[in-house]
């Protein structure tokens, strides 16, 4: 007796499936995804500034250290686009280039070499991750609901990093820096 072999198409994975992609989660989602890659790219571009202009030795090692996680973040998010088969496409992010701004107003308003343009770089540093750990708090449960796991994933390990960031300046900036700040004359 022959056996005849037959073939079932396994159903598309939920990161494919047409009712998700069509729906306006999803593109909730994607409009979210592209703004934080936009944002992540011109992070990446103002941290060096960022770090030239800090006063103390810790505070410059923690940004160069972020601007090596951040330009892994941007390749992250690249992967998070890849695994939904989506082009990775920046959308201009107008929070971020606010807070942007605002980082570059405070080291130019504050004086060269002063623990109080320390402490503003860490307040203008700490506005941008908690932007950025509300954003990738969003994106990941927003991926979770889709069904896109590895991007969950991805947006998962970016949100640990970014929380780490985070307390890392809360503690340079309670280690010393605001307190000695505080007896600067203006």
């Amino acid at each position: 007796m022959a056996t005849t072999k037959t073939t079932t198409k396994a159903p598309k994975a939920p990161e494919t499936t047409e009712i998700v992609e069509e729906s306006a989660l999803n593109e909730l989602f994607l409009d979210e995804l592209k703004d934080i890659y936009w944002a992540e790219k011109h992070l990446v571009k103002a941290l060096p500034k960022m770090a030239k202009a800090a006063t103390s030795d810790e505070l410059r090692s923690a940004i160069e250290t972020h601007i090596t996680e951040t330009e892994n973040q941007i390749t992250r998010l690249e992967d998070a686009f890849a695994s939904i088969d989506e082009k990775a496409v920046a959308v201009k992010c107008e929070a971020m280039a606010g807070l942007l701004k605002e980082g570059d107003e405070i080291i130019s308003e504050t004086e060269k070499g002063t623990l109080t343009r320390d402490a503003g770089i860490i307040s203008a540093a700490q506005k941008i991750e908690h932007y950025e750990i509300a954003s990738y708090g969003t994106l990941r449960t927003l991926a979770l609901t889709l069904g896109y796991n590895k991007a969950a994933e991805l947006l998962e390990a970016t949100l640990k990093e970014e929380k780490n960031c985070d307390g890392l300046l809360t503690q340079i900036a309670e280690g010393g820096i605001n307190e000695t700040a505080k007896s600067e004359k203006e």
